[in-house]
Order: C-alpha cells, then sequence, then structure tokens
C-alpha cells in the first residue's frame, strides 16, 4: 500500500509542528507581569524537566521520559527525529567600577530598561536520522545518540547611548550531557504494525543537590520543557487518543512516561508526531486570532494585553531588562494596532464546523446573533433537530415559562462549584429549553446583576433543570 498524495511537503509539515512546539517550549517561560521581580517568575520551569540522575530524590523530576508509538511503516524505511529542549543559562549583571574592576549588582539602570539578574532559557536541538531496519533487535544500542554540552560562561558588555561600558552581563551555563534511544519491534498478527519507542534520558554526573536537594541548583544541568518531533515519510503513526479499533488493544498496552505523542502538522497527515511533555490533542494548531508568544497561556491574551499596556513605564523597563522575550511582548502589545486586538475577543470555531456556517461576524467572533432576540447563541427552539421544548413547565402546582421569576436551588450534582453560591439568588426566566436529548432547562438571569441587560442581548443565560427552581412568591421576603 502506498502513502496518498500529500498536498504539504514533509519540511513544511514538521515547520508547523515546530510552531506549536514552541509554544510548549516556552510555556511559562516568563509569566506576567513578565519581571523578575515577580513572585511568578520565581518558580519557573514547570514543564517536561528533565534532572540529573542524582538529582530526582525529593524534588518531584525525572531524569528520562520514554515515548511510545504505534507505526506502519508502509513505503517509509526512515525514522527522522529531533530533541528539542532549553539549556539554562543563569545571567548576573556587574557593573564597571572607576579602577576597572566589576562588581556585581542586584540590577543596573539603563534609560529603556533595568538589567537584573535572570536564568535565561537557550534553545538547544538534538537530530537523529536511523533506518528503520537498524533499530530492531541487538543493533538498535548503536543508533543511541549522546550529546554532551561543555559548562562555559560568556560575557557581554553593557554599552550606554554614547558607547561607553556600564558594565557586563554575565552567563554561565552548566555541563549537559543525554542520550536519544530509539528501538522499534514488529508486532505479531495481519497487520504491518511496529511498536517505537524513543527514550531520552539525561546522564550528566552532576552532585546531587545542596541544600537538601534544592531544584534551583539542577536546572543549570537539566533537559527544560524536552520534547521530540518524529517524521516517517511515506509511514503512518497511530493516534493514542483515537486509534482504529483493530489497534486498540496494542495502544492499550503501550507505556507513555512524562510525555504524550500526538500526531501533529496538518489535518491530512499522520506521519508526523509531537511528543509533548503537555497534554494536547491530535493535530494542534495555534490560533490565527493568537498576536504573537505572551508565554502566560494561563490567560486570555485579550486581557493579558491590556493588563501589559497598563503597566507603569518603570514596571515596562524592568521587563525589558528580564528578559528579551520578555521585552518582545510589551513592545509587541504597545505597539499592537486596534484591528488586532479586537481580534482577540474571542471566536468560537466548533459551532461553525456544527452548523456549516459561514462566517457572517466580525473577525473576533464569527457569530452573528439576531437583535434584540433574547435568545441563547444556540437556540434549541430555533435547531430543527432539537427536541421540541414547551413554552412552560409546572413547578409546585405553578407554570414556570418566560418572565417568570423562580428562587435558585442548584442541586449536589451540578458540576459547576460555582453554582453553589447562587442558592437562594433570585432570577427571572428567559426562555424554556430543550437539549438534544430532549432535557429541559431554564435559561435565567440574576435578577441582582447589573450586567444582565448585556446578558439579554448576547443570550449570555444560566441554565437550571426545572428542579433545581422554586417559584418566587410575592408575599415571599
Amino acid at each position: 500500500m502506498t502513502a496518498p498524495h500529500l498536498a504539504v511537503p514533509l519540511d513544511e509539515a514538521l515547520d508547523q509542528a515546530r510552531a506549536v512546539a514552541d509554544a510548549v517550549l516556552f510555556e511559562g517561560y516568563v509569566l506576567y507581569p513578565y519581571r523578575a521581580s515577580s513572585a511568578k517568575n520565581r518558580m519557573r520551569w514547570q514543564f517536561g524537566v528533565l534532572v540529573p540522575p542524582a538529582c530526582t530524590a525529593g524534588n518531584g523530576e525525572h531524569a528520562e521520559q520514554r515515548t511510545d508509538l504505534l507505526l506502519e511503516p508502509r513505503s517509509g524505511d526512515r525514522l527522522d527525529a529531533e530533541l528539542r529542549f532549553l539549556h539554562v543559562r543563569r545571567r548576573t549583571v556587574e557593573r564597571l567600577e572607576p579602577d576597572g574592576s566589576y562588581t556585581e549588582v542586584p540590577e543596573l539602570e539603563l534609560p529603556d530598561r533595568v538589567l537584573v539578574p535572570w536564568d535565561e532559557g537557550h534553545e538547544e536541538r538534538i537530530p537523529l536520522h536511523a533506518p528503520l531496519a537498524e533499530l530492531t533487535g541487538e543493533q538498535a544500542h548503536t543508533r543511541t545518540v549522546t550529546f554532551d554540552l561543555p559548562p562555559g560562561t560568556e560575557h557581554e558588555p553593557v554599552l550606554d547611548e554614547e558607547g561607553r561600558t556600564l558594565g557586563r552581563l554575565v552567563r554561565r551555563r552548566g555541563r549537559l550531557s543525554g542520550e536519544i534511544r530509539p528501538y522499534v519491534e514488529q508486532l505479531p498478527g495481519p497487520y504491518r504494525l511496529s511498536h517505537l519507542t524513543v527514550t531520552v534520558r539525561n546522564t550528566v554526573d552532576a552532585p546531587p543537590p545542596a541544600h537538601g536537594g534544592s531544584r534551583d541548583d539542577a536546572l543549570p544541568h537539566s533537559m527544560i520543557g524536552g520534547h521530540l518531533l518524529l517524521a516517517v515519510e511515506g509511514g503512518r503513526f497511530l493516534s493514542m487518543t483515537d486509534p482504529p479499533e483493530w489497534a486498540r488493544p496494542a495502544v492499550a498496552g503501550l507505556r507513555n512516561e512524562n510525555t504524550w505523542p500526538v500526531l501533529a502538522g496538518p489535518a491530512d497527515r499522520e506521519d508526523v508526531v509531537l511528543s509533548s511533555p503537555i497534554i494536547l490533542e491530535d493535530h494542534p494548531a495555534l490560533a490565527d486570532e493568537s498576536p504573537g508568544p505572551l508565554y502566560d497561556a494561563t490567560e486570555i491574551d485579550e486581557i493579558l494585553s491590556l493588563r501589559t499596556a497598563a503597566l507603569t513605564d518603570h514596571e515596562k523597563r524592568e521587563a525589558r531588562g528580564t528578559d528579551a522575550r520578555a521585552a518582545e511582548v510589551i513592545d509587541l502589545v504597545d505597539t499592537m494596532p486596534e484591528a488586532v486586538r479586537e481580534r482577540l475577543h474571542g471566536a468560537i470555531r466548533g459551532l461553525r464546523e456544527v452548523t456549516g456556517e459561514a462566517e457572517t461576524g466580525g473577525p473576533a467572533s464569527g457569530l452573528s446573533l439576531p437583535e434584540g432576540s433574547g435568545h441563547p447563541w444556540w437556540d434549541p427552539q430555533q435547531d430543527p433537530e432539537a427536541a421540541d421544548a414547551p413554552s412552560t413547565v409546572p413547578i409546585d402546582g405553578e407554570a414556570v415559562g418566560e418572565g417568570s421569576r423562580v428562587v435558585l436551588a442548584p442541586g449536589f450534582r451540578r458540576t459547576d462549584a460555582q453554582d453553589a453560591f447562587l442558592r437562594g439568588c433570585r432570577a427571572t426566566v428567559e426562555a424554556v429549553v430543550a437539549d438534544l436529548d430532549g432535557e429541559v432547562h431554564l435559561a435565567v438571569v440574576l435578577d441582582d446583576d447589573p450586567g444582565n441587560d448585556i446578558r439579554r442581548q448576547q443570550g449570555r443565560f444560566l441554565y437550571f433543570k426545572p428542579d433545581e427552581v422554586t417559584p418566587l412568591r410575592e408575599e415571599e421576603p
């Protein structure tokens, strides 16, 4: 069987996968407000940290990660892999003294930035290329790739606007060594299916951390954000989350440790995999609306950009002096056109795929709401495939429908913990709706919500089942 014709070349597919891998590699690299002095930026490197074997005890980190995959080689005969990670470079700041000597200082003020000590991450790439036939049996060990990054110190002068030396930045990196061990095993059965295992291990002979096992001491000798890009052109990797039915027993027997492999690149390709320390879905992609890397995916881009724009001039100077990537974020937000900022308000893509509707709204939403309709953004009553909903439902002997006032009494089965705070609140019913399973719900707004006029206009209601509300009688206090 030959692989289907693919419109996107492998190199381009790998570039698309690298764009997502970069987001993984630099996730949490520097968090808002992008200053080294912020408490959020004092505990760093949360994902894919592989420490020296002697440093694994007591800090929750590991020295090894293992990727397990199923592969149909088809016409592919070679594995191309790339290990990517960050290598810490510990930066200190020194001031030039009148006698020509340098003194380490906590900060160095410049007109446009404030330089401070900081751990920088330098990207490293370790390639592996091997014929699949040489990754089986006893000969597989000959294809193990080893690498050794020696320690070193670098100096960068700090100059003023007139070119005079004010000080210098000193960057020190620790020794880091490791290995990539690939192995292929042919599985028995009617299908030509192979089991591919790629193990990445930190092998540096670093001493155990001082101070009772300090994680900070191990970081200069560690791989940060470690992940693998794998490709077999002409072959096919099987999805770990949605494998073919015949392959599910084999997938269940795989063992992925400290990483999770997903199909990567364009959706029509199955020959590229990203093995990531963050769990992703198959064929992950960056949002088209994203203006650039903000490194803080725990925040919404819109809110993050607005908060960054509101930093004081001194805070922005310190952020620029913290790291070059933090400086890029400040410059990105300061120069962001209004049209780009409006795009950050969000997008709903799944709804377009379900309904098949064209994008008629602005670039931020892709949706249009009937003006003044007061209906939810998806109205089951107007969906021909949805179940018919009654206009009212009987509750405690009363007909409750649009305009009825109720008291909320959410049950314990609710999955949204915030609903517990609404117990006893008064609300007005905006609609009685039924979902595709025929379940009836009441769409309500809180009476004391100052934004309920906006909720009505946008159809952003709260939903409760009939047994989670009681009719409000006017004589009740």
